[in-house]
């Protein structure tokens, strides 16, 4: 009896680690959704899609952990069985799915740097009325100023004032403060994005870093308590 207990609570304590990373993950994403929408208008229009993705596969983690669960507080063989034949395809994919990053992602990587930078210039030299409040809260949210630089400024057509910046670029905001370039963030947007973007990707690494390990002791103690609730219905009918 206390050797299928300590099973049990192996196996749901793993589980309930499972669950905290696919919240995170859900988290992360609802955190950063409104940030990535904004950088769909002004850089990448797939990046505003990375928020929802990853809100998807938390939601997905979530819901297989509380399948999990359910098959310990019921003691349900059949349903503990499914949670860990779907881990053991989530990890064959997580496999795969590193292994064409391996391959391509430093290409990939590359086309995305240099696309984000083009679409980046393009939006501020045509500044156009329609992505006008996207810009200007890239700029007040990163503390960039744009694309490379103030000096994008002096060459966009869409910005009349060429001896001048947006009132967003601005270090302390204030009206008409963009008038005076000395008091524009020096650093570029594109810059800004890839920091944002490497200190996200961080995060997510360290949570499927955790979510790897959680797995494969998931799986363990899954197939343990399996085995377990088998050998006490065997008891029980004796």
């Amino acid at each position: 009896m206390c050797t299928f207990c300590s099973v049990k609570c192996c196996f749901v304590f793993f589980n309930l680690l499972f669950l905290a990373s696919g919240v995170a993950l859900i988290i992360i994403g609802v955190q950063e959704h409104s940030t990535y929408s904004l950088l769909g208008a002004f850089a990448l229009q797939s990046l505003s899609k990375i928020a929802i993705v990853l809100i998807a596969v938390g939601v997905a983690i979530t819901l297989v952990s509380v399948l999990g669960d359910l098959g310990a507080f019921f003691n349900n063989k059949s349903m503990v069985s499914c949670f860990i034949c779907i881990l053991i395809i989530i990890i064959i994919l997580e496999i795969l799915t590193g292994a064409v990053f391996y391959v391509f992602g430093k290409r990939t990587v590359l086309k995305m740097k240099s696309a984000i930078d083009n679409k980046a210039q393009t939006v501020i030299h045509d500044y156009s009325p329609e992505k006008r409040h996207a810009i200007d809260k890239i700029q007040e949210k990163f503390r960039c100023c744009g694309a490379h630089g103030p000096s994008d400024w002096s060459s966009s057509v869409g910005w009349e004032d060429h001896d001048a910046v947006p009132d967003s670029c601005c270090v302390v905001k204030s009206p008409e403060c963009g008038k005076d370039k000395e008091k524009a963030h020096a650093k570029g947007c594109v810059r800004a994005i890839e920091i944002f973007m490497l200190k996200n990707l961080l995060w997510v690494a360290v949570v499927c870093i955790g979510l790897g390990v959680t797995e494969v002791l998931g799986i363990v103690a899954g197939v343990l308590f399996c085995l377990n609730i088998k050998r006490k219905s065997y008891e029980n009918m004796s």
